[in-house]
């Protein structure tokens, strides 16, 4: 595979649209189009790879169940279930903006780190987006009452129980990090 060229298509603030000339391993030029967080006029050229964003998995301490959100995703036209997540903000480390999207999202507080992925890619036929998962430990009150006016967001604390069974509701939609570690809580009751 060999990329010829790359296009910036459109110039937003956090999503932008570019258009890829390539050859395929029969040199046949193909095109493809993708998403990406990137405002570079070529974000192929980007050195390392840190993340765009931050997912926090919550477990509440003292409530022993997983912190998940239920919140209104425009792409869709509904509702999803997911977990905590937003941008890193330049020179913000994750555990920091973990922290202040787990506060912003359901009103709790990190009371311990447990462990970070590396940038994970989630849809790389769609997008170069990467996120890292936080596994934490928290506390409080969930609470929306912290939202941008721009996102709904309901809080739910899940049981192992409540986990088997929204699993398969059809009716429930899921990120697809979010279904996998949900079946993984369901399966031993932890993170």
């Amino acid at each position: 595979m060999n990329i010829k060229q790359v296009d910036k298509i459109t110039d937003f603030r956090h999503l932008n649209l570019y258009s890829i000339l390539y050859e395929d391993r029969d040199k046949n030029e193909k095109n493809w189009i993708f998403a990406s967080r990137s405002d570079l006029s070529n974000p192929l050229e980007k050195q390392g790879y840190q993340p765009d964003a931050v997912v926090i998995v919550p477990f509440h301490i003292t409530e022993k169940k997983l912190v998940m959100i239920e919140e209104f995703r425009v792409a869709l036209g509904g509702y999803q279930y997911g977990f905590p997540a937003g941008l890193i903000d330049k020179n913000e480390t994750i555990e920091a903006a973990g922290k202040r999207e787990l506060f912003e999202e359901t009103g709790l507080t990190v009371s311990k780190v447990l462990k970070q992925s590396p940038p994970v890619f989630s849809s790389s036929g769609l997008t170069d987006e990467s996120v890292s998962l936080l596994f934490v430990e928290c506390e409080g009150r969930p609470t929306s009452s912290f939202n941008e006016a721009s996102e709904d967001i309901t809080v739910k604390l899940i049981s192992k129980e409540k986990a088997c069974r929204i699993l398969f509701d059809a009716d429930k939609r899921f990120d697809v990090k979010s279904w996998i570690v949900l079946n993984m809580f369901a399966a031993q009751g932890s993170i």
